[in-house]
């Protein structure tokens, strides 16, 4: 077919005006209907879509869904164009449901927007805007060629579902979660140093489920040597999610064998000052760990902000502070931490250590304050989460 007349053909398509004897109610209902189920498909790419966002797509056509598309990983198609490839010459006269405006820009994949004219889409309804000022611009293009576009439908929800990558686009910086497991005592570990375990089962299970979200895990070399954690995401006792895996030790003191040291999944990650011996580090590398040399801070541990930076570089939108006391407390210095989600068992240890170290506030008026705080009981155990509220939000 050629061009004229595939224009004259989409013209006819859009233009015709379309009978309904469905009230607009009862429409809106169904844009929500299909953009829910939009916003699940998005979501299976959690934890590995970054630094891209979360995208889901569903192609409707007289009322039924024709084809479905997630983007899965990066580099990997967009849902829309996953979408598109299923349904074929049928997608000619559909319209997609989107989680995030088509892009209008052409990286590693060809820009949604002009796939969706090509294909023939008659209307386009998406969930929430494309803040990024390379990819944004696709409703634009879509009706200038003569595509209906509608947005708005379960913004709310496809905001929240993409928080961490809004944030990454609004301040280059991944987004820091500050996750914690403490007695009603704010300890972590006992005088002799025992930790486990401190919260029950349904709370560790809920640990793992933000695990499965974020890119990377940061953990301090104090928290490696006394626990040997693997800092996998599990379901059960099955492995679903191996974050970049990343330990803070300023002179390359951990166990190369470490089990946080595993490559499968995104790998690990050493982060050292360059005090540390160079032979250290090559061990290290010998074994396949990434290794990166930062600038010492006050207190001669790597800077964490310079840290933010280099996970940023790697592709990451965000990250999970898990310890130790020292380490999540150079964030909370640094005013790098986004969220909080601090885990409380009702035991009472009594001396021990405390969870958040660093050198802290000097007056309570200094404390971090949480804003839009949420309480929940998880077993046992009470989860506390909250976003930290900056004056740079």
């Amino acid at each position: 077919m050629g061009a004229a007349a595939f224009m004259m053909r989409r013209e006819a398509v859009v233009r015709q005006p379309r009978w309904s004897p469905w009230p607009r109610g009862f429409l809106m209902g169904e844009d929500r209907r299909y953009m829910k189920r939009v916003l699940a498909l998005a979501e299976r790419g959690m934890g590995s879509t970054a630094p891209n966002p979360m995208v889901g797509c569903v192609l409707v056509k007289d009322g039924e869904i024709i084809a479905e598309g997630w983007h899965r990983a990066a580099g990997e198609p967009h849902a829309e164009a996953e979408a598109l490839a299923i349904a074929g010459d049928n997608a000619y006269g559909a319209t997609a449901y989107v989680t995030l405006e088509p892009c209008n820009h052409h990286g590693r994949t060809p820009p949604c927007a002009a796939a969706l004219v090509k294909a023939g889409v008659a209307e386009v309804v998406y969930a929430m805007a494309d803040p990024h000022h390379v990819a944004a611009g696709g409703a634009e293009y879509l009706r200038h060629h003569g595509v209906k576009v509608r947005s708005g439908v379960c913004e709310e929800e496809a905001t929240a579902l993409n928080r961490f990558w809004l944030h990454t686009v609004r301040t280059g910086k991944p987004y820091v979660i500050a996750k914690f497991a403490m007695s009603l005592d704010g300890k972590i570990a006992t005088t002799s140093g025992d930790s486990k375990w401190i919260t029950g089962p349904e709370a560790r299970e809920r640990a793992h489920q933000l695990r499965r979200q974020v890119d990377a895990i940061i953990v301090g070399a104090g928290t490696v040597i006394a626990d040997d954690p693997s800092l996998t995401a599990r379901d059960g006792l099955e492995v679903v999610g191996r974050p970049l895996r990343v330990v803070l030790d300023s002179n390359g003191r951990t166990p190369p064998a470490s089990a946080v040291y595993d490559r499968a999944g995104r790998g690990a990650l050493l982060v050292a000052t360059k005090a540390a011996l160079p032979s250290r580090l090559e061990a290290y590398r010998t074994l396949g760990v990434d290794v990166v040399t930062l600038d010492a801070d006050a207190d001669g541990r790597p800077d964490v902000a310079d840290l933010i930076m280099a996970l940023r570089e790697r592709g990451a939108n965000a990250v999970m502070v898990e310890g130790g006391a020292e380490t999540l407390g150079s964030f909370f210095d640094a005013g790098l931490v986004d969220e909080v989600w601090a885990f409380i068992a009702p035991i009472i240890v009594g001396g021990g250590k405390n969870a958040v170290g660093g050198h802290g506030a000097t007056r309570i008026a200094e404390a971090l304050k949480l804003s839009n705080v949420e309480i929940e009981q998880i077993g046992p155990d009470l989860l506390i989460r909250g976003i930290a509220a900056r004056g740079d939000r």
